[in-house]
């Protein structure tokens, strides 16, 4: 560290971002996009050295929507007209267990229930674009290959230290708040001394990135997405289609108890043998790496946050990982911008940590099910017997595999079916079925679009072609079924300095899908309040939304609504 009395270099800004990975770039996007100042630095030099994640969730293509970037994610390399099956086997040249045939990114349609759906976009394609719409903000700067040392609190905002790698010169960045996203070694965390909960490690895995523009060509099977390879003692490979065309990512999938590793002989011959012969193949890449169950007790307080796989570190079996981080990013956007706007109170930054920790706990129990379910089908030396006690084995494992797995291959509900309950900026008039609550977060796969206080509200094809998504995004949105808008309530937001607008829908679907006459919808596109009459202290209540507000006051205007009904 630098002599403490020295004189660094000042540098000034709304928000510091450590990490420039995809929650760090949407961090920083949003947040530009909502007219704020913000620093991103990062100690890498803006290259991916290995995609760790190839799936755009359909929630983060909604956001995507939002900033404009739908276009830059489906134009990206990746062949569109690749299929998309997920294929288990012995080896490419031995048995087919099973498979889950999935349309190509071109033939997929988006769900009734969004106006998006999820793509291919591996992280060398997708951070390109997020840095883009980042530095495309006015007020969003990145610097890379700078590190990061530490931080202090002032009077009004963060100090922290930070270093060029180039030439050793160490510079004060002054900030009114400080995000980690820094990963799963995070340092700001490390420096919060927040713990990390969960069963730790899973497993210990090497990726193999490398070339082969014939591989689909040297085996007798139809072309798959992934690859999943059994043997006597269940799965122990992947390998996926990175590019849909000659890049091919292979994982090795050990265990907790056997850290290895892998001479570059040794990984050719994983390959030869998910094949099962021997080809020629360039490796690109080779990154091993732990698959970890663990969520932060803690998101942060005050001015300094975590956010990503700083805060919680899960099994990829699911595409959950970075999705989670972005969701957790769209979250804390608008609370920091609303704090930096003079209107948000102290309890907005309170709820990050309260909505967001209950997803993560979510998605790594979910996921961490799905690479159980893949490691601990039933299987047997005899599964690569050409023999009628083989056979059976095989049907055994692909059955197993199959219906294990559908939840994950079909896991609408983890992407858009989580909601935030015990929020203290959520309004809720209704009684909390908690057993219903669970019901829910439990089910991976059914979706059920609600304005229930918490959830994310529902999307509706208007008859101007947009959706009721694209309404959402700056401010809090009235959606309402009434004839006329409130003055009244408009004339109170005004004062108050709080973005709101009141839109009148005659349509018959949002009237049945927002199911009150009355939802509030907040910036990211979650509910606040909903009700068939508005509160009777609009302004308790709006303080309440914008996190002025306390329990007993949300007890108040529970008892209230009751009192109504």
């Amino acid at each position: 560290m630098t002599d403490p009395n020295a004189v660094l270099e000042q540098i000034h800004t709304e928000v510091l971002v450590i990490g420039a990975g995809p929650v760090g770039l949407a961090l920083a996007g949003d947040l530009g996009w909502r007219g704020r100042q913000v620093l991103v630095i990062d100690k890498g030099d803006g290259s991916i050295f290995q995609p760790k994640m190839d799936l755009v969730g359909i929630r983060t293509m909604e956001f995507c929507r939002r900033w404009g970037i739908v276009d830059d994610v489906e134009s990206s390399p990746y062949d569109r007209d690749y299929p998309q099956d997920n294929v288990y086997l012995t080896t490419l040249q031995g048995f087919e267990l099973g498979r889950q045939p999935m349309p190509s990114m071109r033939q997929e349609q988006p769900p009734p229930e969004s106006p998006q759906k999820r793509e291919r976009c591996p992280q060398n394609l997708f951070d390109p674009i997020l840095r883009q719409f980042a530095e495309r903000q006015q007020g969003v700067r990145l610097i890379f290959q700078t590190e990061y040392e530490s931080f202090s609190l002032t009077a009004n905002g963060v100090t922290a230290v930070v270093k060029d790698a180039l030439t050793g010169v160490y510079k004060q960045v002054n900030a009114r708040f400080l995000v980690g996203c820094d990963g799963a070694k995070s340092r700001v965390r490390e420096q919060l001394k927040i713990g990390m909960q969960g069963k730790g490690l899973l497993s210990y895995t090497t990726n193999v990135i490398f070339r082969c523009a014939q591989f689909n060509r040297l085996h007798d099977k139809a072309p798959g997405y992934r690859y999943m390879f059994v043997g006597p003692t269940g799965t122990w490979a992947t390998i996926v289609a990175i590019n849909g065309k000659d890049h091919w990512r292979m994982s090795i999938i050990g265990n907790a108890n056997d850290k290895r590793t892998y001479s570059e002989a040794e990984l050719r011959a994983f390959a030869h043998q998910a094949l099962g012969q021997s080809f020629d193949m360039e490796i690109l890449s080779v990154l091993p790496w732990q698959r970890a169950e663990l969520v932060a007790d803690s998101y942060g307080d005050g001015r300094v946050f975590i956010c990503g796989d700083a805060c919680h570190l899960t099994s990829p079996t699911g595409g959950l990982g970075m999705n989670t981080g972005i969701g957790d990013a769209v979250d804390l956007s608008w609370k920091l911008a609303a704090q930096l706007e003079g209107w948000g109170g102290p309890q907005l930054l309170t709820s990050y940590g309260i909505e967001r920790r209950p997803v993560a706990l979510r998605i790594t129990r979910f996921s961490t099910s799905n690479l159980e379910t893949m490691k601990q089908v039933p299987s047997s030396p005899l599964i690569a017997q050409d023999s009628a006690e083989g056979q059976a084995v095989r049907e055994r494992v692909g059955q197993a595999m199959s219906e294990g797995l559908k939840k994950e291959w079909f896991s609408l509900n983890m992407h858009l079916g989580n909601r935030y309950v015990h929020s203290p900026v959520n309004v809720d008039t209704e009684p909390l079925d908690e057993a219903q609550v669970q019901a829910e977060f439990d089910d991976a796969i059914h979706y059920r679009p609600s304005t229930r206080v918490g959830c994310r509200a529902p999307h509706v094809w208007l008859d101007d072609k947009r959706s009721t998504l694209d309404i959402f995004g700056r401010g809090f949105v009235l959606v309402s079924a009434a004839t006329e808008k409130n003055l009244n309530l408009t004339e109170i937001a005004q004062q108050l300095g709080i973005p709101l607008q009141m839109i009148c829908f005659h349509h018959e679907e949002v009237r049945r899908l927002y199911e009150k006459n009355y939802v509030l919808v907040r910036p990211d596109g979650h509910v606040a309040w909903r009700g068939d009459a508005l509160p009777p202290n609009l302004r308790d209540w709006l303080l309440l939304v914008s996190g002025h507000g306390a329990a007993n006051q949300k007890l108040n205007m529970a008892q209230a609504a009751g009192a109504n009904q």
